[in-house]
């Protein structure tokens, strides 16, 4: 049996999904099982797939039922003692893989392993944007206000986890992974690998900019997970929704309304005051009082600089 079960969700995804692939193929760690899930797809995938001639690579094809169902799919099927999730518009770098099993394997307690992500537009350009955490071990609160995972693209996770926690919840379309992984962390510890080993593709159209649903969804992973919490922890709740206002906040700072900022932030500050000493807190009122005094042009051009620093701080070349 291979070590690694690669899962990857596609619908109508041939513009990104051989370029995709042959990240994985490129792995430098190279025991593993592909399993493509043809969601329902329109395109050619599947007089492509049978033209990749790596005997690893499989297709399942299904009727449409949404990327949490594909995910279960492939889940059911997968022989490997750990799983990786890859959208089909994410990339990988070549030791991802390899950096993670590493990880699993030293720690056999850990249920989840995250990378560090960057962020790169349709060609695969980086915009100057990075996911890097440092948290790891019992962090299941943290995570359920923060995700510092990020995407879906970013996790493997070891099989036995899922006979533990069940499947991806087919009711989510916005959030399933956040819900997925704040239920492995209730029961295991959560490592990280501090690299950005994942490329994830921002789009104009993509199907997580449906700020709504995404909102709708994520009160719905909060209101499960404090339903079987104690009653010690149900403090925390209010944390959670002060940071979905946060998350709105940020939104607007990116639509250079700092008005509806500010709006957001104070529902924050009322949903759990103490978030007014946080990092997180001081960072988003710098750039509201940037686009009040410099405006958008002006906010965009720190904003850039600041983007520069990170990419030369974390080594990825531009």
């Amino acid at each position: 049996m291979p070590k690694v079960s690669v899962v990857i969700p596609a619908y109508n995804a041939m513009f990104f999904l051989p370029e995709t692939l042959e990240s994985v193929l490129q792995q430098t760690f190279t025991d593993f099982e592909v399993f493509i899930v043809n969601d329902g797809s329109s395109d050619n995938i599947v007089e492509w797939a049978s033209d990749i001639g790596d005997s690893r690579v499989k297709l399942i094809s299904q009727a449409n039922q949404r990327v949490s169902a594909a995910r279960n799919t492939g889940i059911a099927h997968a022989q490997g003692e750990y799983i990786a999730f890859l959208d089909a518009d994410d990339l990988w770098e070549p030791t991802k893989l390899e950096k993670q099993v590493r990880c699993l394997d030293e720690k056999p307690e850990v249920g989840l392993v995250y990378t560090w992500t960057l962020l790169v537009d349709k060609e695969n350009n980086p915009t100057g944007r990075i996911f890097a955490s440092h948290l790891e071990g019992n962090i299941w609160d943290e995570l359920l206000v923060n995700d510092p995972i990020a995407s879906g693209s970013s996790a493997m996770v070891r099989r036995i986890c899922f006979d533990t926690v069940g499947l991806f919840d087919r009711d989510l379309a916005y959030a399933p992974d956040l819900d997925m992984w704040v239920r492995i962390a209730l029961r295991y510890p959560i490592a990280v690998v501090k690299e950005p080993l994942l490329r994830y593709r921002q789009l104009p159209n993509s199907f997580s900019r449906n700020r709504q649903g995404m909102i709708k969804d994520i009160r719905a992973v909060i209101e499960k997970t404090f339903a079987s919490v104690s009653l010690e922890q149900l403090y925390l709740r209010n944390w959670c929704y002060a940071s979905i206002f946060f998350g709105l906040a940020w939104f607007s700072v990116d639509d250079g309304d700092w008005k509806k900022a500010i709006h957001f932030r104070q529902q924050a500050l009322l949903h759990y005051p103490q978030v007014r000493y946080s990092e997180k807190y001081l960072r988003l009122s710098l750039a509201i009082a940037m686009i009040r005094w410099f405006g958008a042009n002006g906010y965009d051009g720190v904003r850039s600089l600041t983007q520069i620093f990170r990419r030369r701080m974390f080594g990825v070349s531009i």
